[in-house]
């Protein structure tokens, strides 16, 4: 079995943060990370407590839910409510920040954002991350899987597929089984 990159490491933190999201427009999750340790995790959802999204619907005004805490935001709270430094840490966010947690990642101290996917990447927050001195770097999903039997079903799918078309399946059926085959089993 490979090992998983740090950067992929970190950013599937972020993925199964995201799960917790109580927001209905959008699933974000934030690990914070100081030399390889992950000191703060966070998910949009509201405050402690509150209301909810999934339960009580968005709390709309001027296109933006006002219930919603982002993840980046409860994960830099997070550690300013425990007493964890974030100078000179690093971010994974799913989604590049708003302009509000952009600012919120400068302050405190954050030196690099690695994010997943751009979201509607505000032009003044590329700018203030520039003039901060603030590394953003996209990555790249990468697939991973906990099925140590993938290359046995692999092997049988395709047995199974080298047999139909052996006895005269039709040609663009069996065409049609070997690129579902292939989706379910890329890299």
């Amino acid at each position: 079995m490979d090992r998983i990159s740090w950067n992929q490491y970190f950013m599937a933190q972020s993925h199964l943060l995201a799960l917790r999201s109580t927001c209905t427009r959008l699933a974000v999750g934030a690990t914070i990370v100081r030399d390889k340790r992950i000191i703060a995790g966070g998910y949009n959802g509201s405050i402690a407590g509150g209301e909810h999204c999934i339960d009580d619907g968005c709390y709309v005004i001027d296109n933006h839910c006002v219930r919603t805490i982002h993840a980046e935001m409860n994960a830099i709270l997070q550690c300013a409510k425990f007493g964890v430094p974030t100078s000179d840490a690093e971010i994974y966010v799913t989604h590049f920040p708003c302009l509000q947690c952009c600012k919120a990642i400068i302050q405190a101290g954050i030196k690099t954002v690695y994010y997943a996917q751009d979201y509607k990447n505000h032009p003044y927050g590329i700018v203030l991350f520039e003039k901060a001195g603030v590394n953003t770097v996209q990555v790249e999903a990468e697939r991973v899987s906990f099925d140590d039997s993938k290359q046995e079903k692999l092997e049988f799918i395709e047995s199974l597929i080298d047999e139909l078309e052996k006895n005269g399946k039709h040609e663009d059926q069996v065409k049609s089984y070997k690129e579902t085959k292939d989706k379910l089993f890329q890299n």
